[in-house]
């Protein structure tokens, strides 16, 4: 029998320990009067009076007739003073005998100085709330095995105040969004997980059965196409914080499923979402770190500076001596591939330019506008007054990488049918990337859609501000089972 097995054997014993001294080991009930935060800042008040608090027993020391015990609620750590001489014996020895740490308990007494002027809870009785028959590792800090960590994320949350505290900020980072976005009259909306035709990215779906319809659906890739619906439908400005889920690789700065921020803004475009853009990034550093300065992955960058206006196809010229508006798919290729950026022999030209795009961006520490996208790249933006063969977008460059993008959204339903029937015959071609044609989704354009600003990001710009890889910074990340091959 393994020492981890030994353990829970011995600590099965102390339940009917428990049981046999008349306590359950898992009440329904808990008589907790106060939080172990609210206690510390309110001792004053509870010093020599009588309180009941409740918590997990992190850990406990002592002997003979006197006992020590760290209890956390969440949201504080209280010690617990077990004396003999204050409390029944019974109790005293019951305690002893059968609280572990990890256990969660129910202690009350009276607020309690120790002479080394620690507030702490003199215990008179105690009641245990639920056994744990697993103990608390006493090493989790500086653990190699990445997998055990993000495993058992429960245990590097409880035992890492670094980690508990990221997820705290995590949770900042999104309300601080919903604060801004509602501060300037956005009205919050929910969409459908579920679509019968995924559209508004180039990404592969999961795909499922839905067997009351019997139809086949995906969960949806994009936030994007039902949000500019309701501009439709006559909302002004619109928004979701929601779950998407593609169907890709997986890497430091990509997941398959993640939260997404999308908004839109009808009679807004381009030029004035920079603005709106910088604001909100703004904000958002400014409420969950207090600062605007950033170091991500070797690149220094503050939020607060100038933020220039970078041209994708000069940068494109620049390096590569091609220009990707009027360059041939064959043209593309040979620059990619003689870049070492295209190895699957795909002669598609927007694949080729993307991929010796995201070397150039690798060396950009931004905060920077990315502009002059080709059409080709994009076939949901209104093309450019100036170019027809450009689009009206713009994306956020930080720490080598794209966090965010934004576009005059393009309403006119003729031009939108024809960009999805070009990407519709990749599709068909072989790219499963590609967009769909959605036929619903063209139909409400043709009755009418006002011009609007739409801008979007992720999850990974807040890991990017914790500079953590994108999985560390979820609280659950996707793993394969434990018995998988």
């Amino acid at each position: 029998m393994s020492s981890g097995e030994n353990i829970r054997e011995e600590r099965l014993k102390k339940i009917e320990l428990l049981r046999a001294a008349g306590m359950e080991a898992y009440p329904a009930e808990s008589q907790r009067e106060i939080s172990n935060a609210a206690f510390l800042e309110r001792f004053t008040e509870y010093d020599g009076a009588k309180t009941t608090l409740a918590g997990r027993i992190l850990t406990r020391r002592g002997q003979g007739g006197i006992m020590f015990a760290d209890l956390h609620d969440g949201t504080a750590k209280v010690q617990l003073v077990l004396q003999e001489s204050e409390m029944d014996a019974a109790d005293f020895k019951l305690f002893s005998d059968a609280v572990d740490s990890g256990d969660f308990i129910e202690a009350h007494g009276n607020g309690y100085t120790t002479k080394r002027g620690e507030k702490s809870l003199l215990v008179a009785s105690w009641k245990m709330l639920a056994k744990a028959l697993a103990p608390i590792p006493d090493q989790w800090y500086g653990l190699k095995d990445e997998e055990k960590v993000l495993r058992e994320r429960y245990l590097d949350i409880l035992l890492n105040p670094e980690v508990r505290a990221m997820f705290e900020r995590r949770t900042k980072f999104w309300q601080s969004i919903r604060e801004f976005l509602l501060a300037r009259g956005f009205y919050e909306a929910e969409t459908p997980v579920l679509e019968t035709t995924p559209g508004g990215a180039d990404a592969r779906p999961f795909l499922t059965h839905h067997n009351a319809l019997d139809i086949d659906v995906s969960l949806r890739i994009s936030l994007e196409l039902w949000l500019k619906r309701l501009l439709v439908a006559g909302f002004p400005k619109v928004f979701e914080i929601g779950r998407i889920f593609r169907n890709e690789g997986q890497s430091r700065e990509h997941l398959q499923d993640y939260t997404q921020l999308e908004t839109y803004e009808a009679y807004s475009d381009m030029q004035k979402g920079m603005q709106f853009v910088q604001d909100m990034y703004r904000y958002i550093a400014r409420e969950v770190y207090g600062k605007t300065d950033f170091e991500i992955n070797g690149h220094k960058l503050d939020l607060a500076s100038d933020w220039p206006i970078i041209d994708f196809s000069q940068e494109i010229r620049t390096a590569y001596g091609i220009d990707p508006l009027t360059c041939t798919d064959a043209e593309a290729a040979d620059a990619a591939r003689g870049a070492r950026a295209l190895t699957d022999g795909d002669d598609n030209k927007a694949r080729s330019i993307d991929s010796l795009w995201k070397l150039i961006r690798k060396d950009i520490s931004g905060p920077a506008f990315l502009i002059g996208i080709p059409v080709y790249l994009e076939p949901l933006a209104k093309r450019s007054p100036d170019n027809a063969d450009i689009v009206e977008r713009f994306q956020i460059i930080l720490a080598g990488s794209e966090m965010g993008k934004g576009f005059s959204e393009l309403n006119d339903p003729q031009d939108q049918r024809t960009r999805f029937e070009a990407q519709q015959a990749l599709r068909d071609g072989g790219d499963d990337e590609a967009h769909r044609l959605d036929e619903d989704y063209v139909l409400a354009m043709e009755y009418g859609m006002p011009p609007a600003f739409g801008f979007g990001f992720s999850e990974r710009l807040f890991s990017f501000l914790e500079n953590r890889p994108a999985h560390e910074a979820q609280l659950f990340p996707l793993l394969r089972p434990k018995n998988a091959q």
